[in-house]
């Protein structure tokens, strides 16, 4: 049971009290139970890092695998794009590349135009499959202005034809409204 000390004080204040002669030895040693250094196992980290160092080993192998001397152009030809021609065609390309993906999710789905936003995104895919085929141009051939020029285009249909999209949806969301307005 613990007693505030200023009360045991109080009660024996009268009393002569003498602290033992190995009063200090024995607080010291208590001391020293009570700051013993903890002795920590790490054993359980030499194994975490041992199984993170076999990981990366393994994934660094299958990742940089040789190529036997053979040069493959697929493999060690660098993708080029409009961003490695220069940075301002990194920045038309962020710029259209961007709006066409806001335009994408901001698209609203109507049972009554499913069949136009059908015709207009099967128009999208067709130009996405050739804006990816022009940057394969891009690579093997170099860069040359004529390729350019059609990623550019390539990129400014694409959002034209989500724009025209969005409008025709807005169209006929509008003329419906406008018909039930008149029905009633």
């Amino acid at each position: 049971m613990l007693k505030d000390i200023r009360d045991i004080l109080k009660e024996n204040s009268g009393r002569g009290l003498e602290l033992s002669k190995d009063h200090r030895v024995n607080f010291e040693e208590r001391l020293q139970k009570l700051n013993k250094p903890k002795v920590r196992n790490y054993i359980f980290l030499k194994i975490a890092a041992s199984i993170l160092i076999i990981v990366s080993i393994g994934y660094l192998a299958i990742t940089h695998q040789p190529t036997d001397g053979i040069n493959n152009s697929s493999q060690n030809s660098s993708t080029v794009d409009l961003g490695t021609v220069s940075p301002e065609m990194k920045q038309i390309e962020y710029y259209y590349l961007t709006a066409i993906n806001y335009e994408m999710a901001s698209l609203e789905v109507n049972p009554e135009a499913k069949e136009i936003l059908d015709q207009y995104l099967e128009k999208i895919s067709e130009l996405t499959k050739a804006y990816k085929q022009l940057n394969i141009d891009l690579s093997q051939e170099g860069i040359n202005e004529k390729t350019i020029n059609a990623l550019i285009t390539n990129l400014q249909l694409r959002l034209q034809l989500l724009l025209e999209l969005k409008d025709t949806i807005n169209e006929l969301k509008t003329s419906k409204i406008t018909n039930n307005e008149v029905t009633i």
